[in-house]
C-alpha cells in the first residue's frame, strides 16, 4: 500500500477488503477520483487461503488483496494505509480523519471495514483460531473433513451449525458448555445422525505439538477432539462512524452487529453505503466483492445525478447572466439614441 493521499476524492472507501477492493475498482473505472483507506487488519488474516471463491480457491488472501490492489491502482485509485477514526459531515460533504491526523473530504462514503469476531472466553481458542479452531463450514470444512470435531454451543446458530459439520465427519461431538441441554426434538435430530452430545462447561482446549488433541470440562475431564467448530459474536467495526449517526445495530438473529442498508448498498445516513461483512455478516469474499461492485455502481450513479443537477444550475446561472447582459446593453442602447 501507499500513504498517497490527496485532499478530496469523490469518494473514500473506509476498508480494503474484497468489498471495498470491487466497490473501489468499479468506481475507478467509472474515472471517479476515489480512495480506498485501509487499516491492513483483514478478518481472513489467519487462513492459510480463501475458499469458495471461484477460479481463485486456495489463494492465499494476502495474495487476493495485492492483486485487487494492484487492479484499483490500474485505473487510478489509490490505496492508503491508515486508520480512519473519525468522520463528520461538512455541508454536501464528509471530512474523515485518520489516526495519524490526516484528514480528506469525500462526496461519499463506502463503508466496508468489515467486523470482529469476538470469542468465547475459553482458553486456547484465541491462539488456535484460523487452524484448527474454525467456524464456517464452508470456509474451512473441506480442510477438516473427517476428522474428530468438537462443536461448541456458543451461540444461537449452533444446533444449525453442528449440523453443517455433520456433513464433514461422522465424528462430531456437540458440548453444551453449560447452557441448556438441547429440547427432545433437538436431541432427536442430532442421534439421528449420530451426533453424541456432551454435557457440562467447556474450561479450555488441550494441544499437543501438533494442534489441539481434546477439550476440558470443569469437572476435569477431557475429551479428545482434533478440531474445535465455535460460533463468535460478530461485531461490525462502525466506531469511526458515530459523529455521523451512523451506529451498528443487534442483529435480527442474535448473532452480533451490524450496519442495515437497503438492497443497493445505502444506509439511513445520506451519502453513505455499506457493503461486505460490515452489514452482511455471513458473507463470504465471493458475496463481498459482489455487494462491493453493485455499491459502488450504485455510488456512481447517485455521483451521476447529483453532476446533471450541478451541470442544470450552471447553465440556468449563465443563461440568467446572459439575459441580464443583453437587457442591460438594449436598455444602454435606447438611452444613446434618446429615447
Amino acid at each position: 500500500m501507499t500513504g498517497q493521499l490527496e485532499n478530496s476524492y469523490d469518494v473514500v472507501v473506509a476498508g480494503g477488503g474484497a468489498a471495498g477492493l470491487n466497490g473501489a475498482l468499479m468506481l475507478a473505472r467509472s474515472r471517479r477520483r476515489v480512495a480506498v483507506i485501509d487499516a491492513g487488519r483483514p478478518r481472513n488474516a489467519p487462513a492459510e487461503g480463501v475458499h469458495g471463491l471461484l477460479a481463485r480457491d486456495g489463494m492465499p488472501p494476502a495474495e487476493l488483496l495485492e492483486r485487487g490492489r494492484s487492479e484499483v491502482r490500474h485505473y487510478g485509485g489509490h490505496i492508503v494505509s491508515g486508520e480512519i477514526v473519525g468522520a463528520v459531515r461538512e455541508n454536501d460533504s464528509f471530512t474523515v480523519t485518520l489516526s495519524d491526523g490526516r484528514s480528506v473530504r469525500a462526496r461519499r462514503l463506502l463503508v466496508t471495514t468489515g467486523l470482529i469476531d469476538e470469542l468465547p472466553d475459553i482458553p486456547g481458542l484465541r491462539e488456535r483460531w484460523g487452524n484448527d479452531v474454525v467456524h464456517c463450514p464452508y470456509c474451512h470444512g473441506w480442510e477438516v473433513r473427517d476428522r474428530a470435531i468438537a462443536v461448541l454451543s456458543t451461540g444461537p446458530m449452533a444446533l444449525h451449525q453442528v449440523q453443517l459439520f455433520r456433513q464433514l465427519s461422522d465424528d462430531i461431538v456437540f458440548f453444551t458448555d453449560d447452557r441448556p441441554e438441547p429440547t427432545a426434538e433437538e436431541a432427536g435430530r442430532l442421534a439421528a445422525r449420530g451426533i453424541r452430545v456432551v454435557p457440562g462447561k467447556v474450561t479450555g482446549i488441550e494441544v499437543g505439538g501438533n494442534g489441539i488433541t481434546g477439550v476440558r470440562l470443569a469437572d476435569g475431564t477431557v475429551v479428545a477432539r482434533e478440531v474445535v467448530a465455535v460460533g463468535t459474536r460478530m461485531v461490525a467495526r462502525t466506531d469511526f462512524l458515530n459523529d455521523l449517526g451512523l451506529d451498528a445495530t443487534e442483529h435480527p438473529a442474535g448473532i452480533g452487529s451490524y450496519v442495515p442498508t437497503d438492497a443497493t448498498g445505502r444506509t439511513e445516513v445520506a451519502g453513505i453505503w455499506a457493503a461486505g461483512n460490515v452489514t452482511d455478516l455471513s458473507a463470504q469474499v465471493g458475496a463481498s466483492a459482489a455487494a462491493g461492485a453493485a455499491a459502488g455502481a450504485q455510488i456512481n450513479a447517485d455521483l451521476v445525478e447529483e453532476d446533471v443537477r450541478a451541470a442544470l444550475a450552471a447553465r440556468d446561472t449563465a443563461f440568467d447572466a446572459e439575459s441580464e447582459a443583453r437587457l442591460a446593453e438594449s436598455v444602454n442602447s435606447t438611452r444613446g439614441r434618446g429615447i
